[in-house]
């Protein structure tokens, strides 16, 4: 295990090795998960690279998009046997696959208007820290609401294909007290002219995560927290997909398993770097829309 900075840390519980990064490319891996804080990943894993190591990187793919655009050229500058992709793992979640394969079929007919809304309260992340110690909250580290919760520009992108942005606001409420978006309202537009709208936020105190499609034979409803599909036509209400029991960690375990065995998958099951520079290039229109607008 290497810390963020790529130096060793002694005394932590709980993991088999700490190593430097030489070190680790010295014992060759199969492949290494780089989990580090988001402005370090593309770095670190161009080292890795370098040595014909495959490399899975957290999401997001960097903390820029300009780091994420310079990586993806590197990535496409030399033919490698080494594996790339980055971590968006809602994209193994079965219902994420149903919604997929729903809309691919048309089963919704044309579609008109998608509505993303995630909200967390981030001091509930985690118990073991305070939250403004997490890197969520630290603008250095690569957090803020758009970059923590970029699944949801993941997954619609995966589903729609590419999205232009049209309109952005990013706030920071006095309850938090962050340097960074605690709260970001996106409106998209795809290139078939469906209205996307999303919403992520770190200050909702009762957790929720929906995409809502509305087409022409009905308003599609994927709740992720309840893990269901419901569909939503006239009177009628039916659930199309629920599993109330399904093990989370399973679909991080499907997702490593999808890495390890990358070139028998479907193309479109591991995040690449250049489906993941197009979240970060959204990202980054975001930001410079919201500047513009003299938005605090």
């Amino acid at each position: 295990m290497v810390s963020s900075s790529g130096k060793n840390r002694n005394e932590i519980e709980g993991i088999d090795a700490v190593v430097e990064i030489d070190q680790l490319i010295s014992i060759n891996p199969s492949y290494v998960i780089v989990a580090s804080p988001a402005p370090f990943h593309v770095d670190t894993a161009r080292m890795l690279l370098e040595k014909n190591i495959s490399v899975l990187i957290e999401k997001p793919l960097a903390s820029t998009y300009n780091a994420s655009a310079a990586f993806e050229i590197f990535c496409k500058s030399k033919k490698r046997e080494a594996k790339i992709g980055v971590g968006y793992c809602l994209r193994f979640l079965p219902s994420a696959r149903f919604v997929k394969e729903y809309l691919e079929n048309d089963q919704l007919g044309v579609l008109y208007n998608v509505e993303c809304n995630v909200g967390q309260y981030l001091p509930e992340w985690r118990a073991d820290k305070s939250y403004k110690e997490s890197v969520s909250a630290s603008k250095a580290l690569g957090g803020g609401a758009l970059l923590e919760l970029s699944h949801e520009l993941d997954f619609l992108l995966w589903m729609l294909g590419d999205l232009t942005l049209q309109y952005s606001r990013l706030r920071c409420t006095h309850e938090l007290e962050l340097d960074v978006e605690e709260i970001a309202d996106l409106i998209l537009v795809s290139q078939k002219g469906v209205y996307v709208s999303v919403h992520l936020d770190f200050i909702q105190k009762f957790t929720q995560r929906k995409c809502e499609f509305i087409g022409e034979k009905g308003r599609l409803v994927w709740d992720l927290v309840e893990n269901s599909v419901k569909l939503y036509r006239s009177k009628l209400v039916e659930t199309l997909y629920l599993d109330v029991d399904y093990d989370k960690n399973k679909m991080y375990i499907d997702m490593l398993r999808a890495f390890e065995n990358l070139e028998q998958q479907e193309f479109d099951k591991i995040a690449t770097v250049e489906s993941s520079t197009k979240v970060m290039k959204l990202i980054d229109e975001a930001k410079q829309f919201n500047a513009r607008g003299g938005i605090a």
